[in-house]
């Protein structure tokens, strides 16, 4: 039994007949319908951008140094204590 999923959203795009062609021909080679090709490959390309945006890679001394400061104790400051109190005032426990 094949799993799909629902496709509830539709996405429209112009291309020039070269473009077009080139799609065709992908989607033939890839034994997909070229709404399959496309859907894959920009999902793809989508996770690429979206991982490379909301990622941060460091090198092993600057994590070792990242670390570090965040096992440091501070001392909250007085902007930090006035938001404290605010947050406190407003959220219900």
């Amino acid at each position: 039994m094949e799993n799909t999923a629902v496709k509830e959203s539709r996405l429209n795009i112009r291309c020039d007949v070269h473009a077009r062609e080139l799609l065709d021909k992908a989607a033939t080679y890839a034994h997909v319908s070229v709404s399959e090709f496309v859907l894959s490959h920009a999902l793809a390309s989508a996770e690429k951008v979206v991982q490379e945006n909301e990622s941060i890679t460091l090198k092993p001394e600057d994590f070792h140094a990242f670390l570090a400061a965040l096992d440091m104790p501070v001392k909250p400051n007085l902007a930090l204590k006035k938001a404290m109190k605010r947050h406190s005032e407003q959220v219900a426990r």
